[in-house]
């Protein structure tokens, strides 16, 4: 289920919120003092945080700015103030939206709703953009994870390297000597055979057949391709 934090000082208001969020199918956790409630925001998992600009010890331009130098979750400012110098603040420090008590309980659930399917979506678009697909290879650029029909396998840390440049440049063919010093850098000191070396194991681990290889093909006299 996902998990709202309430940061509010004011009981009666935090207790309506986590009321209709829960109605609504939500897991709903209340704060009212913001040393407290950035303390939870930074240490537990929530999908969307609702924080209150006025509160005892930190207030929430403060809260806000910390949560976002290293979390992307939606954050909604709540509000009694109607001044738009505080809500474009607010946005400034990294806030997705703001509203104004008093508001229907029905426009709060709609918000949080709307925020949190615009996050999924993107957060969805960026892992996708993020995989590399060909035939059943899978690779994940950031993570540095790889998969071959599903299967998770390991690559060391140079052989990942090789893969994922050859796989970035399909049907381009590379020699020896431009993969070394791609991979392994100008200043390395090494033997270019290593890269035979390195594709050989890449294969061993991707291939259902490494004698005769579907992905990383060899092109005599000339180096190696990714076949797209």
């Amino acid at each position: 289920m996902t998990k709202v934090l309430i940061i509010e000082d004011d009981r009666s208001i935090a207790e309506l919120e986590r009321d209709y969020l829960e109605i609504n199918g939500f897991i709903a956790e209340i704060e009212t003092s913001g040393d407290q409630g950035l303390e939870k925001a930074m240490t537990e998992d929530y999908s969307l945080i609702l924080l209150d600009i006025m509160l005892p010890g930190k207030d929430g331009f403060e809260i806000c700015k910390t949560i976002r130098k290293s979390k992307d979750i939606p954050i909604l400012l709540v509000t009694s103030k109607t001044e738009d110098i505080d809500k474009i603040r607010g946005l400034g420090l990294g806030a997705d939206d703001y509203i104004v008590k008093p508001f229907s309980p029905g426009e709060l659930v709609a918000r949080v709703k709307a925020h949190l399917t615009r996050y999924e979506r993107f957060l969805g678009k960026d892992r996708e953009e993020d995989k590399l697909h060909v035939r059943g290879l899978t690779i994940e650029r950031n993570t540095r994870r790889v998969w071959v029909n599903e299967k998770e396998i390991t690559l060391t840390a140079r052989e990942f390297e090789l893969l994922l440049f050859l796989a970035n440049h399909p049907d381009h063919v590379f020699s020896k000597e431009h993969l070394f010093d791609r991979i392994w850098g100008l200043d390395s000191l090494g033997d270019i055979s290593t890269i035979t070396v390195h594709i050989r194991k890449i294969r061993e681990k991707i291939e259902a057949d490494p004698s005769n290889p579907q992905y990383i093909e060899t092109v005599w006299g000339a180096g190696y391709r990714f076949k797209a």
